[in-house]
């Protein structure tokens, strides 16, 4: 509860307004990159390649097109994408000695505040992407309208679950080379390899295996069975305790790296 308090205390809002008063600058390029890419990928795969996939009646898609199986897939790691570049970039440069971060920490504002303020903006940020995603995914008629509010709460929770251990490292790092590394050797292989585009049970053995234990399988998988009515009470509370797990994670060890980084 001491937890949940901080979270929202009077400190950590005042972090938000920072962000939000940065963002009234930026939100037209952002809402371009951040939902229009998602829906170049739906266009060209779901609508062009999909045709094809549907013709051969692959059994993997159990029924469904091709369109409404990627659909889910690509809005959670889409938004995982977001929420990594997010909790990257601006926290490292934040906690630069003249970043916004240093700043905030030679006031009254604790390193807890600055984390938790900083992620409410994350997690609004992934509401707006997910809520407009959906929106335009429900006019192409390949989601459910009752089924739709679910589906956005879901990549929430994975933009949540990936921001919080992404600003648990990226506070520590002094090089974009370092995050450029990781986007490019981590976090891209898991858009590629963890069902986005196509079930994993096409892959070797080994990898498919591989793919089980990766958070944005959880995710994918999570918001593809809600969207498509096939989930099960196992395995949805398989997957949200995996995410919650890595949520509780990643806050935990960022309170720990905020504080030592900005009180250096």
């Amino acid at each position: 509860m001491d937890t949940l308090a901080r979270a929202f205390s009077a400190p950590a809002f005042r972090e938000l307004g920072y962000w939000l008063f940065r963002y009234r600058r930026t939100w037209r390029g952002s809402i371009v990159i951040s939902v229009g890419n998602p829906l170049l990928f739906l266009t060209a795969l779901g609508l062009g390649l999909g045709k094809l996939v549907d013709h051969g009646n692959s059994a993997y898609l159990q029924g469904h097109s091709y369109l409404t199986f990627i659909l889910p897939g690509i809005l959670i790691a889409g938004v995982m994408q977001t929420a990594f570049l997010e909790a990257s970039g601006p926290v490292m440069q934040g906690a630069l000695p003249r970043g916004s971060y240093r700043a905030a920490a030679s006031t009254p504002l604790e390193p807890a505040g600055i984390l938790y303020g900083h992620l409410m903006y994350w997690t609004l940020r992934a509401a707006q992407n997910a809520v407009l995603f959906t929106c335009v995914s429900m006019l192409f008629g390949t989601v459910d309208p009752a089924r739709a509010p679910l589906l956005v709460l879901v990549a929430i929770l994975v933009a949540v679950a990936f921001a919080s251990p992404a600003a648990a490292w990226a506070v520590t790092v002094t090089r974009p080379s370092q995050i450029n590394a990781m986007f490019r050797f981590v976090v891209l292989p898991l858009y590629m390899f963890s069902g986005t585009f196509f079930p994993i049970e096409q892959l070797p053995d080994w990898l498919r295996r591989l793919a089980w234990l990766t958070p944005l399988w959880h995710g994918v998988d999570l918001g593809r069975t809600v969207a498509l009515g096939t989930a099960t009470t196992s395995g949805v509370l398989v997957h949200l305790a995996y995410l919650a797990v890595m949520v509780a994670a990643g806050l935990y060890v960022a309170r720990r790296t905020y504080r030592r980084r900005l009180y250096v």
